[in-house]
């Protein structure tokens, strides 16, 4: 992986025209602070070792606004036409108080659409701009990305998009709208003409798996279009209209894992998929993580949840501010404690199946019953009550594990014995 990650970099570099101010970034944020030199973060966490138990968060991922100008199928942001939206200052605070409590200097944005948030008259690169140390990654559909919007991401240089598509023009447009692939490959023509990097972000559904790792796809994506990061997010049965039936199958699963380090070993891809490869991070990173630091997810109304994809609240934001707490105060919560807990106890016996809501549902059961987070929407509290999702995770879970054990038996604890 990290290998993939250098020629990424290279591949870059040779056809890219970055910007000024991408190319400092890059440099002394990226490569120094995040990869090389951690001064800031080793600091930080040698010394919230000694009082929690554990090093940093490496990052923290923010979802400001709940606004959306598209409606996609099974969003786990479950847009709506009433926007939700968390202030300027709290978001604001929430970077900066994760620099300097933390160390943490990459900040993820997510949503709703980020370029559609407002607050105070404030946008997103208002805040990219306000935080010149911080590096960000920012996931959007890239329908709002004209001219005006890539020449100031490039003047601004600590911001790479990663724009979400499901495949090729049919699968995008028949889950985004129609017209959206089309709107998609010109902000990439922007962004690549402003010399802005910028990545994909790309869901994988029972429909399109194999799509969207496809030789051919990938080969369009990182050698014509030129994206340099990859993400995949399998998708997870949360949100609206959420249905256990788009999850890709547990065999669908593994040939994703086989091929995407394929493309990884062969390609020199960087392509991250957050369940497959479990192995590259040490297992889950919700509620902060463990050994390799991880993160939170803050959202619309202030809710913090261990990830994106586990929609139980036990604190607010906006309420830890009011009352003069800070992030600390957040990342002590019992909910959260145990989460860790459960990451180094040993119970991700398979680093294959590191994920708690799709791995692990019944501990996610189990935690939830004992700490009573909030349900962040109806869409959370319905998965609560509903018994044939919860069996319907618990038998998925264990389909995969059939598949992925003799795997993790394999390539990981056995690779090179005898």
């Amino acid at each position: 992986m990290s290998l993939a990650i250098l020629e990424s970099l290279k591949r870059a570099l040779n056809v890219y025209h970055l910007s000024e101010a991408t190319l400092d970034s890059l440099m002394n944020i990226v490569v120094k602070d995040l990869f090389l030199n951690q001064e800031l973060r080793r600091q930080r966490s040698k010394e919230f070792r000694e009082t929690h138990g554990y090093i940093t968060p490496s990052f923290i991922v923010i979802s400001p606004s709940k606004a959306c100008n598209l409606r996609c199928t099974g969003c786990y942001a479950d847009s709506t036409e009433k926007v939700q939206t968390l202030s300027w200052d709290i978001v604001n605070k929430i970077v900066q108080d994760a620099r300097h409590l933390w160390g943490t200097q990459f900040v993820v944005i997510s949503g709703g659409e980020p370029l559609a948030y407002r607050s105070q008259g404030k946008t997103i690169l208002d805040l990219v701009e306000n935080n010149p140390e911080s590096f960000f990654m920012m996931y959007t559909n890239g329908t709002l990305i004209d001219d005006e919007v890539a020449s100031r991401m490039a003047s601004l240089g600590n911001i790479v998009p990663a724009i979400s598509l499901e495949g090729w023009r049919e699968k995008t447009d028949e889950r985004r709208g129609e017209g959206v692939f089309n709107q998609v490959m010109a902000a990439m023509d922007r962004l690549f003409q402003a010399g802005v990097l910028y990545g994909v972000s790309l869901t994988a559904t029972s429909q399109n798996a194999e799509e969207i790792l496809s030789d051919d796809f990938i080969e369009f994506l990182f050698e014509e279009k030129h994206a340099v990061i990859g993400w995949i997010f399998q998708y997870m049965p949360i949100g609206r209209s959420f249905t256990l039936a788009l999850m890709p199958t547990p065999e669908q699963r593994h040939a994703m894992w086989q091929q995407s380090w394929k493309l990884i070993r062969k390609n020199r891809v960087f392509i991250a998929d957050f369940w497959n490869h479990g192995t590259v991070v040490d297992g889950c990173l919700s509620a902060g993580g463990h050994n390799n630091g991880g993160y939170f997810y803050f959202e619309w109304n202030g809710n913090v949840t261990p990830c994106v994809f586990v929609p139980y609240s036990p604190v607010n934001v906006n309420d830890i501010y009011s009352r003069g707490d800070d992030l600390n105060t957040i990342y002590d919560h019992p909910f959260f404690a145990d989460i860790r807990s459960w990451q180094t106890n040993g119970s991700q016996k398979n680093l294959l199946m590191p994920c708690l809501i799709r791995d692990h549902n019944k501990a996610l059961r189990e935690f939830i019953q004992k700490h009573e987070p909030d349900a962040i929407d109806r869409n959370a509290e319905m998965t609560l009550v509903d018994k044939a999702y919860a069996d319907g995770m618990d038998r998925y879970a264990q389909e995969y594990h059939d598949l992925a054990d003799p795997v993790w038996e394999e390539h990981y604890l056995h690779a090179g014995r005898g």
